[in-house]
């Protein structure tokens, strides 16, 4: 008899550094799961076969979930029930792949990728799906979807809730999860209890995330309930965490919410003030909106002099005063900034947008965007009205400062940056949004929309998806360098419709490189083509795969 040896988070790198080296230099471990005092179970002790044992004692250990402890613990509580069905067999199947290929290693180790489907892009979508048919994961799986959300936190909101409490349960049985139990945004605390006692209970003793989930969840189903959970303990919590706890408010962000804003207008942190301040701007009737618009009036106004032909005036702050910093207003500019126009971007930018048009006689939003600023003014203002139109969720002056997806970006209004005009796509519908980058697209083509595209729903509208498609053609033919256009390739791989794909098929056959072509161009560009069409085709056999009652038999 011997006596057992806990097994280390090391034994497994210990089983490959053995077959590396040869059983003959080197003797593994024995990796021993029994109570003390237990025989081992028969086998060799030494060879090629002791370490073919070894390595199938820890696979079998680590896909229950349950390191083996020194002495004998007492059994876990039984799983809980998930009462939502399994997805079908095919599906099934198709999740153990993709898990099994999330690694990656071609894509890892940036080389070539070749025509095939990056398998480990099309995880996600499919999570998504199985979720929007309310399918639960399957137990036999649920050890390898937990890794890969390990892995990868992008993940982790969408496998948590496919694994469900199931997946929770096993988490505690293993230390590599515990990400798990920390709470996940996007998860429902209160999965099984909507009572008082236990919102209070969580919100007094639970993690810091769970407490974020917690408010973020209350105030999604009775925002009065959230603010008041958040008032209960406001003055006892650290700095970092009020201003997490305070962002959660624009979750049913109101009018009532504004007594309790203006008394973090005079916190002590100079971030709860600024995110304070910023909650208010977006209350356009509040008395912070109120105050904001009567500095900003001060600092902007119609041109009367008429001498220079500009129709709005600007007069920069002097100072920031005291109200002004006790309204959030920062002081200390950034590196490269003048103050005072660091001060009035401020100022413009927590002014409610609906001031603007009775302080220049009634004008639309196009209208007063238009209009020329004098004193090279133009760019700071339009930035600040940007940020505006994105903090209030503007659809009109986001469209004003947008302006025709055909005019360059130097000479359009509101801001050149690609940064800036993603964020105010943001506050369109989404058709509109989709049929705005669209024309962009086809205007100036694709390299500077790889931005302004990760704003667009998926899967990408006719329009879109065709104005893409048809650019990457275009680069084809012009001989560009194809590895310019891997970044947005593979957003078309995910988020063009998978009904494209025949129509695609033109264009997956190599054609004759231009004149100046980088060399191996023809042959990149039909890969890329070829792996475009195949990744829309495994797209749409993975949603036939998820459809209720499907009957499909195992695929490749």
């Amino acid at each position: 008899m011997t006596t057992p040896r806990p097994t280390t988070p090391t034994a497994w790198e210990e089983l490959v550094t053995t077959a590396l080296l040869g059983t003959d230099r080197r003797i593994p471990r024995r990796v021993h799961t029994g109570s003390p005092g237990q025989s081992r179970p028969p086998g060799p002790t030494s060879g090629p076969a002791a370490l073919l044992d070894e390595a199938a004692v820890h696979t079998v250990r680590r896909r229950a979930g349950l390191r083996p402890a020194p002495l004998a613990a007492a059994l876990p509580e039984p799983a809980p029930h998930d009462p939502r069905p399994e997805p079908p067999g095919a599906a099934c199947r198709r999740l153990a792949s993709l898990l099994a290929d999330r690694t990656a290693p071609g894509a890892a180790a940036g080389g070539r990728r070749g025509s095939a489907p990056d398998l480990t892009e099309l995880l996600p979508q499919w999570l998504a799906a199985a979720r929007a048919h309310g399918y639960r994961a399957p137990a036999p799986l649920l050890p390898a979807l937990l890794d890969a959300a390990r892995a990868r936190t992008d993940l982790r909101p969408a496998a948590l809730a496919f694994a469900g409490p199931l997946g929770l349960w096993l988490a505690r049985l293993n230390p590599d999860w515990r990400f798990a139990l920390r709470g996940t945004p996007g998860a429902d605390p209160l999965t099984g209890s909507d009572s008082a006692k236990d919102v209070r209970q969580l919100w007094q003793e639970g993690l810091f995330a769970e407490r974020v989930a917690l408010l973020t969840t209350v105030r999604t189903r009775d925002p009065a309930e959230g603010l008041a959970l958040l008032i209960s303990t406001w003055p006892t919590e650290r700095a970092e965490d009020r201003l997490m706890f305070l962002d959660s408010l624009r979750t049913g962000l109101s009018d009532t919410d504004e007594p309790f804003l203006e008394q973090a207008l005079a916190d002590r942190s100079r971030n709860v003030r600024a995110t304070a301040a910023e909650l208010l701007s977006a209350l356009p009737r509040s008395a912070f909106a109120a105050r904001m618009a009567e500095r900003s009036a001060s600092c902007v106004s119609p041109d009367r002099t008429g001498g220079t032909g500009a129709a709005v005036a600007v007069e920069a702050p002097h100072e920031c005063d005291a109200g002004m910093q006790r309204d959030g207003v920062v002081p200390a500019p950034p590196p490269g900034r003048g103050a005072r126009a660091w001060w009035l971007g401020q100022l413009v930018e927590a002014t409610p947008l609906a001031a603007w048009s009775g302080r220049f006689g009634g004008r639309s939003a196009e209208e007063i965007v238009a209009l020329d600023v004098a004193d090279d003014w133009r760019d700071e203002l339009h930035a600040a009205w940007c940020r505006a139109a994105v903090r209030q969720r503007d659809a009109e002056w986001a469209r004003a400062l947008l302006g025709s997806p055909a005019v360059p970006l130097a000479t359009g209004p509101g801001t050149s940056s690609l940064a800036e005009r993603s964020r105010l796509l943001s506050v369109l519908p989404g058709g509109e949004r989709a049929a705005w980058v669209a024309g962009f697209v086809s205007a100036h083509g694709l390299s500077d929309a790889f931005q302004l595209l990760g704003t667009c729903a998926v899967p990408w509208a006719a329009p879109l998806g065709r104005a893409v498609v048809d650019a990457l053609d275009i680069a084809r033919d012009a001989g560009s360098y194809p590895w310019s256009f891997s970044g947005v390739m593979g957003l078309a791989e995910r988020c063009l419709d998978p009904a494209e794909a025949e129509r695609l098929e033109v264009l997956t056959g190599r054609s004759d490189d231009p004149e100046d072509a980088a060399p191996g161009a023809g042959d990149y560009w039909a890969e890329a083509f070829q792996r475009l069409v195949a990744t829309l085709r495994l797209r749409a056999l993975m949603r036939a795969e998820l459809t209720p009652g499907s009957a499909l038999g195992p695929q490749p």
